[in-house]
């Protein structure tokens, strides 16, 4: 597990595993956010799976699958209600984090400078400067 601290509140991460999930209680996080689709990993990783022992835990779990290149304003719609919903930090994953970066950095369009929505991610490896028009065009629109 490689867990990402974006902000005090968010984390990103590659694909957990179930062994994982004792350990993202005891670091805190009370929600994970599954955002890879099915489609991409083997059937003992698919979503209701982890949702089963991700609750045993005593975690919240939310689907919310990505396809990659095809980020949709209903995924950041539901990135953005997951987070304001939650009761404390929250981990996201998805193969390599870069879905779940940039899907905040798009829920958080016009509540953080585009610079910040840029840069934190940049300090974990995650380019999202070609993003810079689209979270300025989505600040600007409110």
């Amino acid at each position: 597990m490689d867990i990402r601290t974006l902000t005090p509140t968010y984390a990103v991460s590659p694909q957990i595993e179930l062994s994982d999930l004792p350990a993202i209680k005891a670091a805190g996080y009370v929600a994970v956010i599954d955002n890879r689709p099915d489609a991409e990993i083997p059937a003992d990783l698919h979503a209701d799976t982890i949702r089963v022992a991700a609750e045993a835990a005593g975690l919240t779990f939310i689907a919310n699958p990505i396809i990659g290149g095809m980020l949709t304003m209903e995924n950041v719609k539901a990135q953005a209600a997951a987070l304001e919903a939650s009761s404390g930090p929250v981990l996201a994953y998805c193969a390599s984090g870069n879905r779940s970066s940039i899907v905040w950095a798009l829920a958080h369009a016009g509540k953080m400078p585009t610079d910040e929505l840029i840069g934190i991610p940049a300090r974990h490896g995650y380019q999202l400067e070609a993003l810079r028009g689209q979270l300025d065009a989505m600040a600007q629109n409110g």
